[in-house]
């Protein structure tokens, strides 16, 4: 039941947020896809996600005939404010270590957090980071800052 009622808002909002970002034109454009396609590709992604959590049942998961059957707990409730948080520092930490020391260590965080190893939430991290970077700013040309990596650019 939670599943879905957050893919409904999370669709609504992706919605929401595509009908403003359709509209968006910058003064000037640095990057070879542009202003606007960035954050609609990202909401697009998002959309289909939406969709797919309204669309199918969680396996293994029955029904509940009463939605009082599965309330929130205490341990979801701490794993959705320990997202929010990390979130937060991610963003703070983006342009002062860069993209990829802040990624790696929001994907190991994120990976840890719903239980990952740790062998196997380093190996994501690492990889989520550098193959991230290398799409957006040599594939697609999105310049990212690089922070106390800055040394390493040719």
């Amino acid at each position: 039941m939670y599943q879905r009622i957050f893919g409904l808002v999370l669709l609504l909002i992706c919605i929401g947020l595509a009908i403003v970002a359709w509209d968006y034109h910058a003064p000037f454009s640095y990057e070879p896809v542009g202003p606007r396609s960035y954050p609609l590709l990202l909401l697009l992604l998002m959309g289909l996600g939406a969709i797919y959590l309204i669309a199918t049942k969680p396996a293994g998961v029955h029904e509940p005939a009463d939605e009082h059957d599965h309330p929130l707990d205490r341990h979801m409730l701490i794993k959705v404010a320990t997202c929010v948080v990390v979130l937060t520092i991610y963003a703070a930490l983006f342009e002062l270590l860069g993209f990829i020391p802040a990624a790696m260590l929001f994907g190991i965080v994120m990976s840890r957090l719903y239980d990952g190893t740790w062998l196997a939430s380093v190996i994501s991290g690492v990889v989520l980071a550098v193959g991230l970077y290398l799409l957006f700013d040599k594939a697609l040309d999105v310049p990212l800052p690089l922070g106390i990596l800055a040394g390493l650019e040719n």
